[in-house]
């Protein structure tokens, strides 16, 4: 009997500790799909995807959309270069796609967007330490996608991020902020599943709400 999963692509890092890898797997898994790993290192985006993550990671390349590149953070330009490919191949697809932390930075660059390379300064009620627990409070923007998924207003979300959205990329939308107004969602309204979120939500297995992203994934890349 064949095999009716839909299957994902995921994005990351070439080399054996994949620790995201294997929690997206699972979650991808738990919410009905097949995962494929994707990596520089593998360097071809199968044809056959019905739709794709781009996982988290080192920061994005400054140079890809600041004019001046003072970037003292680790980089992996061949991963930006890898995974800005498979966007522009799979977007003009319309395919699903869910972008986590570095990944919702690359999808909105690669759609014309750019980045808050430092988050330190513009930070008053919040935090900018690290924390893989939930601790950080997210505003989720009424009537919005993320809104209908997560089913809620507020909810409690992890951070391991010092950089976040600044100018929109083509036909986002912010579906959620922090207590700092600090962009931690956007969306496409007018596509069925083009989302992208600052926080790990593979890391938080305990929360079916955060499980929740994953299944609407799935179900549009089913569809």
């Amino acid at each position: 009997m064949s095999d009716s999963r839909p299957t994902i692509g995921v994005t990351g890092e070439d080399g054996h500790i994949a620790t995201a890898w294997w929690f997206i797997r699972w979650a991808l898994r738990r919410a009905g799909a097949n995962a494929i790993r994707l990596t520089p290192g593998r360097g071809v985006i199968p044809t056959h995807l019905d739709g794709i993550v781009i996982s988290g990671g080192d920061d994005i390349d400054q140079s890809l959309y600041l004019p001046v590149n003072d970037e003292k953070a680790p980089v992996n330009p061949a991963r930006d270069r890898f995974e800005v490919m498979a966007l522009e191949k799979l977007l003009p697809r319309n395919l699903p796609v869910l972008g986590i932390c570095r990944g919702a930075q690359l999808l909105n660059v690669v759609l014309g967007g750019s980045l808050h390379p430092e988050l330190s300064s513009l930070r008053k009620l919040t935090s900018n330490k690290r924390v893989l627990l939930p601790r950080k409070v997210l505003k989720v923007e009424p009537a919005s996608q993320l809104q209908e998924i997560l089913g809620t207003d507020e909810c409690h979300i992890n951070s391991l991020h010092h950089q976040a959205i600044d100018r929109l990329g083509d036909g986002m939308t912010i579906s959620g902020r922090d207590l700092d107004g600090i962009v931690q969602a956007v969306e496409n309204p007018e596509h069925p599943f083009r989302l992208g979120v600052q926080w790990h939500p593979e890391y938080l297995p305990q929360l079916s709400q955060q499980g929740a992203l994953f299944r609407r994934l799935v179900k549009v890349a089913s569809a």
